[in-house]
């Protein structure tokens, strides 16, 4: 017989469990300890293969890992580059860069990848197109491959186009870059304009590129012509430091940089055909080439100093 009275039953706690607190929990790895583990993780991956690179040789993992972090030194502490209209580079899709060229050696191309990688959302890489010899130099070449850059011809920049990437040329080539000292900052021929062609059979906007300082790091006084030919190079340089200090005399004077992305002129509203009439070519290649000299008259008067700023 029962007495009468209900038996409590107990209620199961159906609450999570609570993971305990550790007295001393283990810091997120910071400063030298993380740039430690990501070298580490690096080198994993590159000895497991863990790594692709492109039908050009692009190696996007070395080149983020291995050669920017000392561009990026020389581009933020030694030319101090300041970037303008970097809004007018795209998140996404095809766009042709075109920048004039200038300082003995092409110092300013790889400062220009440097600031279209840093001040675009998603770190995009400028693949450069370069000229022959730079393919013939044993090391530079192969370094060249690995971090996007290819042979400056058609059929190479509108492939790389077309699959959305942003292409960068220089159509000034060696008579730019390796002018001299005395005529700094006057924008030499743009060539045939192969350049716009390219873009007009893409339909991608172009880019107008503008770079200040660049042509002071190595002020070009002279050259040795009977040893540039002997080289095989376009040109041998004199400069007030070069070869006169020897290796020292390699090291660039720190001028002050400004980088600015002008307006994109839009070719999408041309017909592809337009690529191949000399008209269409010119009237774009000229607009482009006075956008650009007008862009660099203006950062010029307004740059407090050489190597102020």
């Amino acid at each position: 017989m029962g007495n009468g009275r209900a038996v409590a039953r107990p209620v199961p706690d159906t609450r999570p469990p609570v993971e305990p607190t550790p007295l001393h929990p283990r810091p997120e790895p910071t400063g030298i300890r993380q740039s430690l583990a990501d070298a580490l993780g690096f080198v994993r991956k590159r000895l497991a293969g863990d790594y692709s690179v492109d039908e050009f040789g692009f190696d996007p993992q070395l080149t983020d890992n291995v050669l920017m972090p000392p561009l990026k030194v020389l581009y933020d502490k030694w030319f101090r580059v300041e970037a303008r209209g970097t809004e007018n580079l795209p998140a996404d899709g095809g766009a042709l860069v075109v920048s004039n060229h200038s300082g003995t050696l092409p110092v300013d191309s790889v400062m220009t990848a440097i600031a279209v990688h840093e001040n675009t959302a998603t770190s995009r890489h400028l693949r450069m197109l370069g000229a022959d010899l730079v393919f013939q130099i044993p090391v530079l070449g192969a370094l060249a491959r690995k971090t996007g850059q290819t042979l400056a011809c058609m059929a190479d920049a509108e492939r790389l186009l077309r699959s959305g990437e942003i292409v960068g040329v220089w159509p000034e080539g060696f008579k730019g870059v390796g002018k001299p000292f005395k005529d700094r900052y006057k924008l030499q021929r743009f060539g045939r304009g192969g350049f716009v062609a390219a873009a007009l059979r893409t339909g991608v906007p172009i880019i107008p590129v503008s770079v200040v300082g660049a042509e002071e790091i190595y002020p070009k006084i002279g050259e040795v012509k009977p040893l540039a030919r002997l080289l095989g190079l376009p040109y041998f340089p004199i400069t007030p430091t070069w070869p006169l200090l020897g290796p020292l005399g390699a090291v660039p004077l720190p001028s002050k940089w400004y980088i600015e992305f002008g307006s994109p002129i839009r070719t999408d509203e041309h017909d592809p055909a337009d690529a191949d009439d000399p008209a269409v070519v010119f009237n774009l290649t000229d607009q482009v080439r006075e956008t650009i000299q007008q862009t660099i008259y203006r950062l010029l008067d307004q740059r407090p100093g050489v190597f102020r700023g």
